[in-house]
């Protein structure tokens, strides 16, 4: 049984090679269809705003805190972690590999080594 299943797949599979062109199973999209932009047609985008009523949903999927809207850098911020999830096209992108982890102010870090005399 195993041989006749075999024997047939392998005929059906040359006798569907021989009868189909590849063009007619992928079809290639012509350049003239496709729609191509270069870099000296991209201008500075405006990103959406993001809907600050969020806010009272959203929260920090690794410490599950409140978020801060940071409308400068356009990213929402976790404070007890130090961490920006960025906002794109008005989403939010809260997966906690893509946050950005802020910068400390050297001023305000209590330093652990020992004190000058």
């Amino acid at each position: 049984m195993f041989r006749r299943v075999l024997g047939r797949l392998v005929t059906e599979t040359v006798f569907v090679q021989q009868h189909v062109s590849p063009a007619a199973v992928c079809p290639r999209p012509s350049v003239s269809s496709a729609s191509l932009r270069s870099f000296s047609d991209v201008k500075d985008e405006v990103q959406p705003p993001f809907d600050a009523s969020l806010l009272h949903v959203l929260v920090c999927p690794l410490s599950k805190k409140p978020l801060r809207y940071e409308p400068k850098t356009n990213e929402l911020i976790n404070e007890e972690l130090g961490i920006a999830y960025p906002i794109i096209d008005g989403i939010p992108n809260m997966i906690p590999q893509e946050a950005r982890l802020l910068q400390k102010d050297p001023d305000n870090a209590t330093s652990t080594g020992p004190t000058p005399a």
